[in-house]
Formats: C-alpha cells, sequence, structure tokens
C-alpha cells in the first residue's frame, strides 16, 4: 500500500526500498511492461530464479551501501526457473514481512483468442503445451495462475491496447515524479469498441448533442474548437459539466486519505473522436487546476469513426 505523504510514518515509507513483481500469462506482454517501467526509471530483472529473489530485493547488510538508488522491476512467469504460484506468493509474504520494502506485484492477461494469435504470429511454442495446441496450454496455464492472479496489486488486460498505452497504464500506477500524490488517467473512448479494460469510473457522455451528424464537424474531433463550441451549445452540457466535477471534487482527498496512489477516469461516446473527447480534455483541464497529477489519452480518436 502507497502511504500519502501527509500521513503519519510517510517519511520513513519513502526511504523503503521498492519492488514490481511483474507476473502473469506468458505472451501477455511481461517484456513491454518491464521494458515500460525500465523507461519510468526502475531497474528491471527478468527471469532471475525464484531462489534469487531475496537476495536481490533485499541483500545482506554488509552489501546495503552498494545497492542501487533506483526502484526494482523484477519479471517472472511459468518459463522461470522454479516457478510456481506456491512459490512466487512464498517469496512475496517473506519480502513484505521484512518490512525494509514496498512490493507491488502487477498481474498480466490477456484473453484466449488474443493469446493464441500472439503464439501463431510469433511460432514461439507455449511453455506448458508440449506437443499439444496452443490453446490447451493457455488453458493449464490459465489455472495454475488462478491463485496468483487474486493477490495481485494491479491486474492489467493487455487484449487490444498498443505498448504505449501499456506504458501510460503503468506510469499512472507507478510512476516515480508524483510526490506520494493521487496520480489520475483520463481517457476517452468509443462504446462501439468495447469499454476500457482498466477504469475506475466510467461516464457515458452520448446524450449530449453529436457533431458527428453535422458535415463540417465530422472530420474534426473533440479537440477542435468548433466542435468544442457545438458541444457547450448543448443545453444540458454546463449542467452536466459542473455535476461532474462536483461529484469528484469531494471524492479526490478521500481516495488520498485512503492511500490511493492511482486513479482511472474513462469518459465515453459512440464514435470515440468528439464528445468523449471534449469532455475528457475539459476534465484533464479542471483536474489540472485543481493541482492534480493528470495523464490523458484518446483511445479511439484517431480511428475510423463508426
Amino acid at each position: 500500500m502507497t502511504m500519502n505523504p501527509q500521513q503519519p510514518g510517510a517519511d520513513a515509507a519513502k526511504k523503503r526500498a521498492r519492488i514490481i513483481l511483474v507476473t502473469g500469462m506468458s505472451g501477455a506482454g511481461r517484456t513491454s511492461a518491464l521494458k515500460a517501467l525500465e523507461d519510468l526509471g526502475y531497474e528491471a530483472v527478468d527471469n532471475i530464479p525464484l531462489s534469487l529473489l531475496p537476495g536481490l530485493v533485499a541483500p545482506p547488510p554488509e552489501f546495503a551501501d552498494g545497492r542501487p538508488d533506483r526502484p526494482l522491476a523484477v519479471g517472472a512467469d511459468v518459463r522461470t526457473r522454479e516457478f510456481s504460484a506456491d512459490s512466487f506468493l512464498q517469496h512475496l509474504t517473506r519480502i513484505a514481512a521484512s518490512g525494509n520494502v514496498d512490493v507491488n506485484m502487477v498481474f498480466l492477461e490477456c484473453d484466449n483468442d488474443e493469446l493464441r494469435r500472439r503464439y501463431v504470429e510469433t511460432r514461439h511454442r507455449h511453455p506448458l503445451a508440449g506437443d499439444r495446441p496452443v490453446s490447451d496450454g493457455i488453458g493449464l496455464e490459465r489455472r495454475l495462475l488462478a491463485g496468483l492472479r487474486e493477490h495481485a496489486d494491479l491486474i492489467i488486460d493487455t487484449t487490444g491496447i498498443s505498448p504505449g498505452e501499456l506504458k501510460r497504464i503503468l506510469q499512472t500506477h507507478y510512476g516515480l515524479d508524483t510526490g506520494g500524490d493521487l496520480s489520475i488517467f483520463v481517457t476517452s473512448f468509443s462504446f462501439s469498441r468495447g469499454l476500457p479494460r482498466v477504469a475506475d469510473l466510467v461516464f457515458d457522455v452520448r446524450f449530449l448533442r453529436n457533431p458527428h451528424y453535422v458535415p463540417e464537424l465530422r472530420p474534426q474531433t473533440g479537440r477542435d474548437p468548433a466542435v468544442g463550441d457545438y458541444i457547450r451549445k448543448d443545453s444540458g452540457y454546463a449542467t452536466f459539466f459542473a455535476s461532474l466535477t462536483g461529484l469528484l471534487q469531494p471524492l479526490l482527498p478521500r481516495y488520498v486519505a485512503e492511500g490511493k496512489s492511482y486513479l482511472t477516469i474513462a469518459v465515453g461516446c459512440t464514435g470515440g473522436r468528439h464528445r468523449s473527447v471534449f469532455v475528457a480534455e475539459e476534465l484533464a483541464a479542471w483536474l489540472l487546476a485543481q493541482g492534480r497529477h493528470v495523464h490523458i489519452s484518446h483511445r479511439d480518436m484517431d480511428r475510423a469513426a463508426a
């Protein structure tokens, strides 16, 4: 659990080592996640035997002075020597019990069809499939890791998301530059392409007047002033936005007080190009004005309109 810097004991927590254990379904993006964390300032280590993990994250006292200042990101899955869900959890429990390390587990998953496609395209053999079909190996691995998934601090479904999107999610949750404050990720999306896989709050703005039906506005996006002016003229917009910010205003400090370090807000409309983009931009601007750390993304803005 990440402590709010305003809470008692936060100074002590800041001195603790930080480690993120990245695991999950093989083929779900562990390598990409570790590379993203490395870009964010973590020292990334992959496929280390589990018996060596305690020494890596908590070296003996005589070597403590030489330990890197950077936090660690360690990857392990069924391809790692000595790996099992039980042994992984046992090592995780021992590390957390030492009291010297803030440890988080990230579990990466992906739907079966996408995993199967990735293995077919790369021509890699699933580590648990043997001579059987890839789907058999995926099913067995999912069953073996079910207990591990339940203990994860963060579950990321990588189905259909790009490495850049994965990095934004990890930055929102585990970025090193937020000073312990709540980091907020705002994304727009198209309902026709499904809900975002990672979202704490979802708002539907399909009730607003739709610029898609105005020929000169259709090619534009919610970032264009003309589209924004059109949506603002909707008689219900001002009341809606005031209600939205009025809802969030008392919630944000409560999230911080509970030790929450990240919040993902998703705003959706039909095509993900006009209304949701505009509202997401307006919401991000409001959050910035409140002094919040904000990251914004538009998942479907550049795709063809539905």
